[in-house]
């Protein structure tokens, strides 16, 4: 072999090599895909079904039963299985969730009933805290645009009751988008000001609720996201302003996923993505491609 085929032979092995290395040193996202599931019934088949459907975190829901049983069954499930669980969702009292009977009945908005939501927040985050689950989220509510009305003050001031009690306990609260502007929601946090507040961006509320295109939105919250539901639909319908947008299959709706995850990217998320799918058609195949397909947005470079 002459000195010039053996240098360009040097220079293959070498790249090949440095080649090999970069992909052997090519870190996974942080970012777990999940979806939300119930913590009634059988809690060691629900995650073992998550494991078999390859997803890796979850959200769970509990109305109630905040008991040390509990706490023992989802310790042993989520240890056995490698299940993350993000957070717990919890929404007390009626709610309708439409324009005209929505705002007098969600969250702690309302003065009604506001009493009894907070008992039932603060049992949810005394079960976080001995569950070791890091966050309690759900709809407060549609927060008024204007600072200085009285429902805008009381809200705050009830908000920070609760705040200040999840914070003593180690447990943050995140806002489920979608009932607000994201102006009001980022007005809201900062009035709080407890800093254990964050947000569970629902990508396809801020559509349903007709409060701001989600890729938007991420650009100017992004930075206070701590989950997101991966969840598509469209604006409510200019022929029926009384009823919320129309949820839609992945990605056959207005909401631009790779847009999102991009941005959420750029900005060093390393929370989850929880997909939701509320529509009647549900079904594991479903789940399945969808976290595929959010996968390879993830992964996308």
């Amino acid at each position: 072999m002459n000195r010039r085929a053996l240098i360009l032979l040097v220079v293959l092995i070498a790249t090949i090599g440095t080649q090999q290395f970069c992909v052997a040193k090519k870190k996974s996202s942080p970012i777990t895909i999940g979806c939300i599931v119930s913590g009634t019934g059988d809690v060691d088949a629900t995650f073992k079904n998550l494991h078999e459907m390859g997803f890796t975190s979850c959200q769970i829901g509990f109305p109630s039963n905040y008991t040390q049983e509990t706490i023992d069954r989802l310790n042993a499930a989520r240890e056995k299985y490698g299940i993350k669980i993000t957070t717990v969702i919890t929404i007390p009292g009626r709610c309708v969730w439409n324009f005209t009977e929505g705002p007098s009945t969600i969250g702690l908005v309302p003065a009604e009933g506001r009493e009894q939501k907070v008992e039932a927040y603060r049992k949810c985050i005394d079960f976080c805290q001995k569950a070791q689950i890091p966050a309690m989220h759900s709809h407060f509510g549609f927060i008024p645009e204007d600072p200085a009305a009285e429902q805008y003050k009381s809200f705050i001031s009830v908000m920070k009751g609760l705040a200040g009690y999840a914070k003593e306990r180690g447990v943050d609260i995140y806002f489920e988008t979608g009932q607000e502007t994201p102006t009001a929601l980022l007005r809201a946090i900062k009035d709080i000001g407890t800093g254990n507040l964050f947000i569970n961006c629902d990508t396809a509320n801020l559509l349903l609720y007709g409060k701001a295109n989600p890729t938007d939105a991420i650009r100017q919250f992004g930075h206070l996201v701590r989950d997101m539901h991966a969840k598509d639909g469209t604006y409510p319908s200019a022929d029926d302003p009384y009823h919320l947008g129309k949820e839609k299959p992945i990605p056959e709706g207005d909401v631009d996923f790779p847009a999102i995850i991009k941005l959420l990217k750029q900005q060093g998320y390393t929370g989850a993505i929880t997909i939701e799918y509320e529509m009647s058609d549900r079904t594991s195949d479903y789940m399945v491609k969808t976290r595929k397909y959010l996968q390879k947005l993830i992964d996308k470079q």
